[in-house]
């Protein structure tokens, strides 16, 4: 089978709609969606035969973005919806002997219309539903574009940029402001890389104040921080503005930053940090890094991340020893006057997290050793064919 996601691969919008959704039509947010693909050729079908495999996509609905990748991978795939009163394709991908076929299915044709050896598909098959990127299962959207729906679109497409497996100020606490806010820099035309630069510059005040003892302040721009991730990663999946170099400079703070906060906490400690304090400070920052040599351990060792393994791991992830836990416990300790025991308290908390997640490794191993698969429940019921 020829690669479907190279450049001669084209994808089609067929019909219209003047409603934008986080400031963009369809038309730009698919040629966007094309170009992370690379698929260039994504424009509106004018009714001309087509050659080499096209994605017919209708331009009054939105199909979330990873459906693309998918449905490119699908020949012979009709995607269908229930829509003004019955059961019609929004989405078909079609080799060229079949592309007029496809485009007509696509603008509305019945059915009972669709040519020999093409399926027809609704959004909850199984393999459709598993997000490799977030890690998590769950159906993808596939929503008709009205006035009346557009609010909903929006915070079902907001809804689905969030990882499955993550901490828990990040999934309970952070998305209704997030989503305010991420309305308000899609607004704005402000880019993904310029709020990441505003995070890094609240990551340097937040250190700044950590080292002079400035605790509760440095808690409120170390949290103005953390939010300001949380958003970035929003504004680029929800507008498709995603890039190499945002990636990079995102989780590249987000994976270098933590060591130098509890560094700087335990310096603004200044007499009220003993030998203790010293351990623990080294038990933080070695713990930070044989955690994440763990996880790439077992990422190694099963091909994805070991929070998506069972519940229990899903679970654990909400509340590990990662920097939104670790600084929720370092600002209940610094409410009650006492940053010095905060900091014990994360080192703590930080073993006992290190010793589940090892266990986890190793009873992982255990069964790859005795033949048993390893994979993780989100995927137990996809056909990976």
């Amino acid at each position: 089978m020829t690669n479907p996601l190279d450049s001669a691969a084209k994808i089609r919008m067929v019909g219209h709609t003047e409603i934008e959704v986080w400031g963009l039509t369809t038309l730009e947010r698919m040629v966007r969606v094309g170009r992370r693909y690379d698929v260039a050729d994504v424009a509106t079908h004018d009714g001309r035969e087509e050659s080499g495999r096209v994605l017919f996509l209708r331009a009054d609905v939105l199909i979330e973005d990873r459906l693309t990748k998918k449905l490119l991978s699908k020949p012979g795939c009709v995607l269908a919806i229930e829509m003004n009163g019955r059961r019609q394709a929004v989405a078909v991908c079609a080799e060229a002997h079949h592309t007029q076929a496809a485009a007509l299915l696509a603008d509305g044709a019945s059915l009972a219309d669709v040519p020999p050896g093409f399926a027809v598909t609704p959004p909850d098959a199984n393999e459709l539903c598993y997000d490799e990127v977030l890690r998590k299962r769950a159906v993808p959207f596939v929503l008709p574009i009205t006035p009346e729906s557009l609010r909903d679109i929006e915070w079902r497409m907001f809804g689905a940029s969030y990882k499955g497996a993550t901490d828990f100020v990040t999934k309970w606490l952070w998305p209704v402001p997030a989503f305010h806010a991420t309305r308000l820099c899609a607004k704005w035309r402000l880019t993904p890389n310029q709020v990441t630069m505003a995070s890094f510059v609240l990551v340097l005040a937040a250190f700044g104040l950590f080292w002079v003892g400035q605790f509760g302040l440095g808690i409120a721009a170390a949290w103005a921080m953390t939010f300001l991730d949380t958003v970035d990663g929003k504004l680029a999946r929800v507008t498709v503005t995603s890039s190499k170099w945002g990636n990079i400079f995102d989780h590249g703070i987000d994976m270098v930053h933590p060591p130098f906060w509890y560094w700087a906490w335990w310096h603004g400690l200044g007499d009220a940090a003993g030998a203790l304090h010293t351990s623990a400070l080294w038990i933080i920052i070695a713990g930070y890094v044989v955690g994440r040599l763990i996880e790439g351990a077992f990422i190694a060792g099963f091909k994805f991340e070991m929070h998506i393994w069972k519940p229990f791991d899903f679970w654990l992830r909400t509340v590990t020893a990662r920097r939104n836990p670790n600084l929720a416990i370092l600002m209940i300790f610094t409410i009650f006057g006492v940053p010095d025991v905060g900091l014990l308290m994360v080192a703590a908390w930080t073993v006992i997290c290190l010793v589940a997640h090892f266990v986890r490794l190793m009873q992982a191993f255990a069964l790859k050793a005795n033949n048993v698969m390893v994979k993780s429940y989100l995927t137990a019921n996809i056909n990976p064919n």
